[in-house]
């Protein structure tokens, strides 16, 4: 998918240099730049640049804290950690950004492994929704850009959390197949809730290689014993025979894990130990960090363009109308795909001009549904789930908050 994105980046880009330089050659008078005063490229600056230095540091905070859990927690951990009762798996899943704050651009990987080991879909789906809002680094961003309105962040853990309690009560409710795109170690038709993981498959995947040389030694062997007590013990060799069939199956299914596990020490360069793990928390670090560095840029450039070029008075009849002002924040949070670390400053720079209710929709509904996230959601999940998913979202979101902002924000 990546050389993909390039070549289409590529290409686009050699276009725009073709039309700029066909404008150069056409062009015989300079263009009538004047319609830009120096007032108003002046506020650009300041709004870009500051939205921009307010943000990095929480990014690269963010990215950090997301490396190190990459390397050092495993997905057995988390699974481990998941209750088997619906309620307390969901509302375990609300909180557990806290112990793991994970960048949802990397919490959507680490939750389709854990879904083939076994986890519950409505905690996954919960997991993905809420792990990058409700943790200690959005939390601190969230603060710091509303430093004269601290209610604010308050506002946004508690509506995160009423949100992702209802999807996973209607995910629980609702959904209980397997909604995996490629299924791995689950089966479609069986029940997704209460899918207790299969050790025997565990245990193989811990050493793949390994298991796969053996296979065929245990193969090899089951023939020859197969051969030699024939005459002896009929159900023997008919046991031998089932338990080869379980074992390919297993080999089959753990093959999406043995690769991810090449690609997971790709930053470790060889290396081993403490070394390698540190070359490999800089090499996750600095991929998610460039990875949001440009939703960022590209959030920070839109935001001050509509700051500076839309009349204020427009800004204002739309950012204080009871639905309008909360539509508009959600179409905006879902193009400008921003890190949940960052949106925050964004959003701040809106405060003077929509309402609180519609500043905590663009905080709560972009980091769980933007372009960013749809597409990797389409990428692991089925096409009509991740449609079903995403419309329940914005009505769970869009309900929400009008409700939150009615009851406690007036």
């Amino acid at each position: 998918m990546r050389p993909s994105v390039q070549r289409i980046s590529t290409n686009v880009l050699a276009l725009i240099c073709l039309v700029l330089l066909f404008l150069i050659f056409t062009q015989r008078h300079p263009l009538n730049l004047s319609f830009i005063s120096s007032d108003m490229l002046q506020n650009f600056k300041t709004l870009f640049l500051s939205i921009i230095l307010e943000a990095l540091p929480f990014v690269l905070l963010g990215v950090l804290v997301s490396a190190v859990l990459q390397m050092f927690v495993s997905e057995q951990t988390i699974r481990k950690l998941v209750p088997k009762n619906p309620v307390l798996g969901i509302l375990f899943a609300c909180v557990v950004g806290i112990i793991f704050p994970l960048c949802e651009c990397g919490m959507i990987p680490v939750i389709r492994r854990l879904l083939r080991k076994g986890m519950p879909l409505y905690v996954a789906i919960v997991f993905i929704l809420v792990g990058p809002i409700i943790n200690p680094v959005v939390y601190a961003s969230t603060f710091m850009a509303f430093r004269s309105r601290p209610e604010i962040a308050y506002s946004r853990m508690a509506l995160a959390f009423i949100v992702a309690l209802v999807m996973g009560l209607l995910i629980y409710r609702f959904f209980k197949t397997n909604q995996l795109r490629s299924p791995g170690s689950m089966n479609p038709s069986l029940p997704i809730h209460g899918q207790k993981p299969n050790h025997h498959d565990h245990a193989h995947d811990n050493d793949h290689v390994h298991s796969h040389h053996d296979h065929s030694h245990d193969h090899g062997h089951a023939h020859s014993h197969h051969d030699h007590a024939h005459d002896h013990d009929h159900a023997h060799s008919h046991h031998d025979h089932s338990h080869d069939h379980d074992h390919a199956h297993s080999h089959h299914d753990h093959s999406h894990d043995h690769d991810h596990a090449h690609s997971h020490h790709d930053h470790s360069h060889g290396r081993t130990g403490i070394a390698g793990k540190l070359f490999g928390i800089l090499g996750h670090a600095s991929d998610e960090f460039f990875d949001m560095g440009k939703y960022l840029i590209f959030g920070a450039f839109i935001t001050a363009v509509i700051q500076t070029v839309v009349d204020r008075e427009s800004l204002i009849s739309i950012g204080q109308g009871p639905i309008a002002s909360h539509l508009f924040m959600m179409g905006f949070s879902f193009i400008l795909s921003l890190c949940s670390t960052s949106d925050a400053f964004v959003a701040s720079s809106f405060g003077t001009t929509f309402t609180t209710g519609s500043l905590l929709t663009f905080l709560v509904f972009g980091p769980m549904l933007d372009i960013k996230s749809l597409l990797m959601l389409l990428s692991t999940f089925r096409s009509r789930f991740v449609i079903a998913l995403s419309a329940l979202v914005f009505a769970v979101v869009l309900v929400c908050s009008l409700l939150f902002e009615r009851i406690f924000l007036t």
